[in-house]
């Protein structure tokens, strides 16, 4: 039976394919970038809603477990190749987070094939919020850069101060992210190849 929870992890999913329409007309409707930022952290917020009520509301599921994490592989890949895309990450860090999932996935189904579900760990979960954090401040930017008065002042304000400078985002906000962002992926891909290792000795 699929619960609340679940629902709204497979929103998320959903949530993807507009934000990969919005991306795919942004050159030719500026409302685009910003339909995609909105929609981004939308599915962002999901991925901590969806979460939190399993856990309140006692509706842990296998299902859940296994569909909450692939669901944010999917809406980190689908942003990282579309900013990969546009310049605003570099190539070799898109095929190392991608790369990345398609072991932890392995892995995983290696698992349960022994009859054990692994959920998303600590490290994991920061690795996720790191990814996030960094795509939608990259989202931001593209919106402030092409369509400003579509954003309130003060994120107006922030995009143009935080995370843009000159022709590139070079900044604090977007170094601390993106290479957040590449060790997490690293660190939580190695803690996962630690604790299958069990299961790749049978």
């Amino acid at each position: 039976m699929l619960n609340l929870p679940n629902a709204i992890t497979l929103t998320r999913i959903a949530l993807v394919v507009v934000f990969t329409a919005a991306v795919s007309i942004a050159d030719q409707y500026s409302w685009g970038y910003l339909a995609a930022l909105v929609t981004f952290i939308l599915a962002a917020c999901t991925d901590w809603l969806d979460g939190y009520l399993a856990r309140r509301l006692n509706q842990v599921t296998t299902f859940g477990k296994l569909i909450d994490p692939l669901a944010d592989k999917i809406a980190v890949s689908a942003a990282f190749i579309y900013l990969t895309g546009v310049g605003l990450c570099p190539v070799w860090v898109t095929i190392l987070i991608i790369s990345r999932e398609f072991l932890v996935t392995g892995l995983r189904q290696i698992a349960q094939d022994h009859g054990i579900i692994i959920p998303a760990g600590t490290s994991g979960k920061w690795k996720t919020a790191f990814q996030l954090a960094f795509c939608i401040a990259c989202l931001l930017a593209l919106t402030w850069t092409h369509t400003p008065e579509y954003l309130p002042s003060f994120l107006d304000q922030l995009a143009a101060l935080c995370l843009w400078h000159g022709s590139g985002a070079s900044n604090f906000l977007y170094q601390f992210t993106l290479w957040g962002s590449i060790i997490l992926t690293v660190y939580s891909g190695a803690v996962y190849c630690v604790g299958a290792r069990k299961f790749l000795q049978r």
